[in-house]
């Protein structure tokens, strides 16, 4: 009865408290010895609404292949927002809050002008990552493009980041530098005292003169040299410098570059929980780096076999577990899943679980083995699920359930009949990312003519929306979950009509304006995507 007595009152002082922070519990208690209820039924769809834009495109401004975006990431507390793009830049955001104001709360809510009440980003700084290099030993011309950027933990105000390109990794160090400005200004004769002007010496009874370079007359300067003689003036009076203000700038530098470890382009990187190792990976090998080490890795898998036309699959995608440090997993270009432990042993050639679903027999063609390539894969941030990306679904799995996806969301179903036309092109070798909500409710992926698509995947839930990379991201919603509904927007675009194709229900669609990379805040329902050299976020 004692226990049951100081466990109520435990949990009417975190109910208190709670209330106190003005927090919604969104549950009620009824009476003390009774259970607090769950949210009955499917969670709503969200009301998606346009935020901001970065580098928006004009129309009919053509885009340079440099400032097309390639990697987007937000850090884990949501304050700052990374991009980086084939010009080998990174760009960095950060977010603005009521602080900006430079008042209390109390002193806001008292002022007229109205508080945005959704999240708000800003250009923060920008630093060139990687250069274009040439690999004489293999002939290879190796592009400055960002493949990734992860954020790593902070310290001392200062961000930490990894960015990547095929070949070299960095680890980059930003941080705000006070800079001085400096002006000369020469003191008063009359004033100073051992800078060249004459002064006297007032801890002597009887006062010496000084010459104005500060020596004595009494003193014999044969030491000097007979070369050296004083103007009957003395010398003129020194220069001393004068800090006239202080300017903050932000400051990025290369910490350590983690090179000559990959012998195929890098497709992957992914900071460890541990905060002290991460993991890159390419087409056939992972290496584990210690953020302290740049000289040396070590192989954790390596997929490689002693005849190259054995090759059946590569790596495509690869992240640690966010809590368990010894855990990772990383797909491949059979649509498998392989969780392994790296408490296993030094090269992890077997894995703890593996998670595929099997093909039907009568559905296998000459594409089937393409579009079940996985693109990308996204642990939840329990780590309790796992979110890949192939060129037709998003599917959700369960750690716990190797058996199959626990939830599977058609994305690109309407284009099955169109493989050979996708092949043709190059298009069905494209390669979408996924995120996840930070409370695990929802999943987000791109498509074709900047649309990007938000599933509920809480038990019960229908949720499907379609959104565009615009202004206006409500303008192509969809009237049935499973068929996109596109319209022809040939005012803000312009593309060539062997381009385009048709959808099921007969709208345009445009394989040339894709939305590859998109990420969501890890706490808020804000969603960052990239049209190209367009940075867009939407909020609900």
């Amino acid at each position: 009865m004692e226990k049951e007595l100081t466990e109520d009152a435990i949990f009417d002082l975190i109910l208190g408290l709670w209330r106190n922070l003005g927090l919604n519990t969104e549950r009620e208690m009824k009476g003390g010895d009774e259970e607090v209820a769950a949210p009955a039924g499917p969670t709503q769809p969200l009301d998606w609404k346009f935020s901001q834009v970065f580098g928006e495109r004009i129309a009919g401004e053509e885009i340079q292949e440099v400032d097309i975006i390639s990697a987007i990431e937000f850090d884990k507390t949501g304050d700052h927002l990374a991009t980086g793009d084939r010009g080998g830049r990174v760009v960095l955001f950060e977010r603005t809050d009521a602080k900006d104001h430079g008042l209390s709360r109390r002193d806001l809510e008292r002022t007229d002008y109205p508080i945005s009440r959704h999240l708000e980003f800003r250009y923060k700084t920008e630093f060139q990552s990687h250069e274009p290099e040439f690999d004489y030993l293999k002939s290879l011309e190796i592009e400055e493009k960002i493949n990734k950027i992860r954020w790593c933990q902070t310290a001392n105000s200062a961000l930490f980041l990894l960015s990547t390109n095929d070949k070299t990794i960095k680890f980059w160090k930003v941080q705000e530098k006070k800079i001085k400005k400096i002006s000369k200004i020469i003191a008063d004769p009359s004033k100073a005292v051992g800078n060249g002007n004459v002064a006297s010496s007032s801890n002597s009874n009887s006062p010496k003169p000084f010459l104005a370079n500060g020596v004595s007359p009494d003193r014999s300067c044969n030491h000097l040299g007979n070369d050296i003689s004083f103007p009957p003036g003395g010398l003129r009076s020194l220069c001393l410098p004068v800090v006239t203000s202080q300017e903050t700038n932000l400051v990025a530098r290369c910490r350590r570059v983690y090179g000559h470890a990959h012998d195929y382009h890098i497709n992957s990187i992914s900071n460890n929980s541990d905060g002290e190792t991460f993991i890159s990976a390419d087409d056939l090998r992972i290496n584990l780096w210690n953020l302290e080490i740049s000289n040396q890795s070590f192989n954790i898998v390596d997929l490689k076999p002693a005849n190259m036309e054995d090759l059946t699959e590569v790596i495509t995608s690869a992240e640690f577990h966010p809590a368990h440090c010894n855990m990772l997993a990383y797909s491949s270009s059979k649509g498998s899943i392989r969780l392994i432990d790296l408490r296993q042993s030094a090269l992890c050639d077997s894995h703890a679980k593996l998670f595929e679903e099997p093909e039907a027999p009568d559905s296998r063609s000459f594409f089937t083995e393409i579009i079940a390539s996985i693109s990308d894969i996204k642990f939840a941030k329990d780590g309790r699920y796992i979110l890949s990306r192939d060129y037709m679904t998003l599917k959700l799995w369960d750690i716990n359930m190797d058996s199959g996806p626990v939830a599977t969301f058609q994305v690109h179903e309407y284009l099955r009949p169109k493989l050979c036309d996708l092949y043709e092109n190059d298009s069905i070798f494209d390669k979408f990312e996924c995120c996840l909500s930070g409370n695990g409710l929802r999943v987000a992926t791109g498509s074709y003519s900047n649309l990007f698509r938000v599933f509920g995947c809480a038990p019960g839930s229908t949720e499907a929306t379609t959104l565009e990379a615009s202004k206006n991201p409500m303008r192509r919603q969809v009237q049935t979950p499973s068929r996109p509904s596109r319209s022809l927007n040939s005012i803000t675009r312009v593309v060539r009509q062997e381009t385009l194709g048709v959808d099921a229900n007969g709208n345009s669609l445009d394989f040339t304006t894709k939305l590859l990379h998109l990420a969501w805040h890890p706490t808020e329902n804000l969603i960052a995507c990239v049209a190209a050299n367009s940075l867009y976020m939407y909020y609900a």
